[in-house]
């Protein structure tokens, strides 16, 4: 299974897509805990107490879990996984 990560967590992983040892069957909590455990400087950035942070946004095929099954949601072939931390910024145009 494959993450895509955003801003500054594809800064502190060294990439933007991260494979992780998850497949079809495993829950979207498994294929997170693949990610942390492979790239240790995310847990602090992406958890909270042991839980994923209310700023950061877990997508499963475009759609937050948070709507969609949450964190126990199954995985199947072909999911896509992303990882948003909050997003500012922009120019004023004047």
């Amino acid at each position: 299974m494959e993450w895509k990560l955003f801003a500054d967590l594809a800064e502190i992983a060294g990439g933007r897509e991260i494979d992780v040892a998850a497949e079809p069957g495993d829950t979207v909590d498994d294929a997170l805990e693949a990610l942390l455990e492979t790239h240790p400087d995310l847990r602090d950035r992406v958890l909270d107490d042991g839980e994923v942070a209310d700023h950061i946004n877990v997508l499963r095929n475009g759609r937050n879990v948070r709507r969609e099954g949450g964190m126990d949601a199954t995985l199947e072939a072909g999911d896509e996984l992303a990882l948003f931390p909050p997003v500012s910024g922009g120019a004023v145009g004047r």
